[in-house]
């Protein structure tokens, strides 16, 4: 899920009255004024409210109720908007249709929470608090120390940490120990006489060589900073052709895939053919009405049926009366009279008569066999008519049955396509070369050598000075509190009383005494949950990541990071393994924001949530901002980062800004 507007009406730390819109990415929001907007302390009231009206407290103006709404994306891909009467009631709204009115979901504030929870993906109120929100009240040093009776100063340390008695407690460029003999918060100690004048002064000389080692060391990984902010944006107008070839690959790759006759086993002619089609069906129309009327004509000029001469009557009768009239005139020649024998001549009509229907009969016979036979011939001509044509149009049904496509008239548009495709890929190449013989292009591609070249030497450089240096403003602080010291012996001033300090021998009020406490468990518990394993193996998950966080953040200060099976970390540096606790309440805020966005990296892979923060870099070295922005930037890449900051700088980076 992510936000997608944030509407306002006399709330705290906006403006009088908004709708500010939101969109994925790297977000940065502007304050209207000095004051932060509480905009992760607003979500998390608004949208697991109790009922108690406990939001009240962010209006703006306490004789007015204010109004906030804020419009997601759910999980389910739908739209819903939360409306909130600060102090009093709610309303959850879906989006079911576009551009029409929402449809109300509930009124209720148990069920608006159960509905923002079930269907629109929203995590528990904890996870939301520990691993979506990051304020700068959660960050360690904020945080209370915790007390002990005896502190345990002495962390135990790895194999060959005896070797490095010169490891010192500090912020540094290279690696970090514990020193026993200084508190992890010395400027906050009040500065006590020397007791030893000789050894505070030759040591105040050990602090001035130190000083002038830590300012190199500064000046060196200033420079280191800088070449790795030009590394960066060089590799930035490297990496701006990535997208041209992505385009330039997804092309070729398209052009490959066309179609073409040959791929689909179609005649190379099949256009020419698909031409042809229409003026093919209509000749073989024409030819099968040509010969269905000859079909016609010979059908209608032979006789309907053929009468057997055997059945024919009149034949018969023909038959007999001739032979009645020769039988008689034959025996009544003999028997009467001889003249009786021309009787017989009768019989010549009445056989001509039989003979004319014998041959009439054969006549029609033989049209009969010549209907059958132009039948036969019809035959053979319809199915050579139809055989040609098949031959013809069966490539061009072909073509169709593959590309399923139900007009041949749309067979050139897909063989054309490869051609358009074609002339894509070319002109994406070419803009591609163009892009790559520019010469702001060609240019950041030997500056980055130059660059990586400048680091690698810089590198050397720290690693002839030494594996650790304090960092300067550490080493001015403990210069200045000996000299103080010093000053203070020899002007005979009495040990300082802390205000507000008991007895002697007792713990400051307000201050503690014991290690800080270790964010660690609750945020890889929950995020142990997220991701469905157990803290061994989200540690597992989250340690070369973690690591490579901390370090960039740290100059490289530490070396590694591990958690127990209860979450607690440790972490590691030359010659030793540290609790998180034990480290310095700057290098601890390092580390927790390691360990927070690299948990929002690992956990934006499963489901997203969006990561809102209310600028909890205040006090922050400037020159570590830049980085973060990088980070962050890459954070919007897998989901919604949300900053409230009035920092110029780390809106430079961000997709995008609203003013608040």
């Amino acid at each position: 899920m992510h936000f997608l507007e944030v509407a306002v009406q006399n709330v705290r730390g906006f403006s009088a009255q908004g709708r500010f819109q939101l969109k994925p990415g790297y977000l940065v929001l502007k304050p209207p004024a000095a004051e932060m907007t509480p905009l992760a302390a607003l979500s998390l009231a608004l949208l697991y409210a109790d009922g108690r009206g406990d939001d009240a407290s962010f209006s703006a103006q306490a004789d007015k109720r204010g109004k906030s709404a804020f419009t997601m994306l759910g999980q389910d891909n739908l739209t819903y908007r939360l409306l909130r009467e600060l102090g009093g009631s709610g309303t959850l709204h879906k989006q079911t249709v576009p551009g029409q009115p929402p449809e109300l979901v509930s009124g209720d504030t148990a069920e608006i929470g159960q509905f923002l929870r079930v269907q629109v993906g929203l995590p528990s109120r904890n996870v939301w608090e520990q691993v979506c929100c990051l304020m700068p009240s959660q960050l360690p040093s904020r945080r209370p120390r915790v007390r002990t009776s005896k502190p345990d100063l002495k962390r135990p340390s790895m194999p060959g940490a005896a070797s490095n008695p010169g490891l010192h407690s500090g912020h540094g460029h290279g690696g970090l120990a514990s020193n026993p003999n200084m508190p992890a918060l010395a400027s906050t100690q009040a500065v006590a006489p020397a007791e030893n004048i000789p050894a505070a002064e030759a040591k105040v000389k050990e602090l001035e060589q130190e000083l002038v080692k830590s300012r190199e060391m500064e000046e060196v990984q200033f420079k280191l900073d800088g070449l790795n902010s030009q590394l960066f944006e060089t590799e930035r107008k490297l990496k701006s052709t990535e997208g041209v070839k992505a385009a330039v690959r997804d092309a070729e790759n398209a052009w490959n895939a066309a179609p073409t006759p040959e791929s689909l086993g179609l005649p190379a002619d099949i256009l020419t053919r698909v031409e042809r089609y229409s003026k093919v069906v209509a000749k073989k129309d024409d030819a099968l009405n040509r010969l269905a009327v000859e079909r016609e004509q010979d059908a209608a000029a032979a006789p309907v049926a053929v009468e057997p001469l055997k059945q024919n009557r009149l034949f018969w009768a023909g038959l007999g009366v001739g032979a009645l009239f020769l039988l008689g005139g034959i025996i009544l020649g003999f028997a009467v009279d001889s003249g009786w024998r021309y009787l017989t001549l009768l019989d010549i009509p009445a056989f001509g008569f039989a003979a004319m229907l014998a041959l009439r009969y054969v006549d029609d016979l033989s049209k009969t066999s010549t209907v059958r036979n132009k039948e036969g011939m019809f035959s053979a001509r319809e199915k050579k008519i139809l055989e040609e044509f098949e031959a013809e149009v069966s490539p061009v049904r072909k073509a169709m049955k593959i590309l399923e496509l139900e007009n041949h008239e749309d067979i050139p548009g897909v063989f054309e396509r490869k051609g358009l495709l074609e002339q894509r890929f070319n002109e994406l190449r070419d803009q591609l070369a163009a892009m790559e013989a520019d010469p702001d292009f060609v240019a950041a591609g030997q500056q980055r050598d130059e660059i990586k070249q400048q680091i690698d030497e810089l590198s050397v450089e720290v690693s002839r000075k030494g594996s650790f240096v304090r960092d300067l403003r550490e080493v001015e602080r403990e210069l200045s509190r000996t000299k103080e010291s010093i000053v203070l012996a020899k002007a005979g001033a009495p040990p300082p009383t802390p205000a507000g300090a008991g007895p002697a021998g007792a713990e400051p009020a307000g201050m503690g005494s014991g290690p800080m406490e270790d964010p660690s468990p609750v945020v890889m518990m929950l995020a142990a949950d997220l991701l469905s394993t157990d803290i061994t193996t989200l540690g597992g998950m989250l340690r070369d990541r973690c690591t490579q966080y901390l370090s960039a953040l740290t100059d490289r200060r530490y070396l590694g990071v591990e958690w127990d099976k209860d979450g607690r970390a440790s972490v590691f540096v030359p010659g030793q393994q540290l609790l998180v606790g034990d480290i310095p309440p700057r290098d601890l805020d390092m580390y927790y924001l390691a360990l927070r966005m690299v948990v929002v990296e690992k956990v934006s892979t499963r489901v997203k949530y969006p990561f809102i923060m209310e600028h909890p870099f205040v006090g922050m070295d400037e020159v570590k901002l830049p980085l973060i922005g990088r980070m962050l930037k890459h954070l919007g890449t897998l989901t919604q980062v949300l900053l409230v900051t009035t920092h110029p700088g780390l809106a430079q980076m961000a997709d995008g800004s609203v003013n608040l």
